[in-house]
């Protein structure tokens, strides 16, 4: 009699046990189950991509910081200035005195402003 009582009880311990598998397994196959995995593991590789995009502009910057330093040391471009040369100075080429700039009021609003007739 225990020995009955035995295999029933593992019987209907092994029925329920595959129950709950089946139900799982089919409920993680229906459509909106299956559309929000793939949302999640798009997320996720979307956040690993920019990660790495991060990891890799960052090393491209101190990359192109550090041969900047080194541009500038082998051409000589960050040695100290001559003391004794004048700085450039800048000149305008010609002076619009029609421009804004000049004029007593430029918030005039019949005066039509054109930005190509400076230069």
């Amino acid at each position: 009699m225990f020995r009955r009582t035995f295999w029933f009880t593992t019987g209907v311990a092994a029925g329920v046990w595959a129950t709950t598998k089946v139900n799982r397994k089919l409920r993680q196959l229906t459509p909106e189950s299956l559309a929000a995995t793939a949302a999640n593991k798009a997320l996720e590789a979307g956040h690993r991509f920019k990660d790495r995009a991060v990891g890799f502009a960052l090393d491209v910057r101190d990359n192109m910081a550090q041969r900047e330093a080194e541009l500038g040391e082998a051409l000589g471009i960050d040695a100290p200035v001559d003391p004794e040369l004048p700085a450039p100075r800048r000149y305008a080429a010609i002076e619009n005195h029609n421009s804004p700039k000049y004029a007593g009021n430029s918030t005039d609003p019949t005066y039509s402003y054109n930005r190509n007739e400076d230069h």
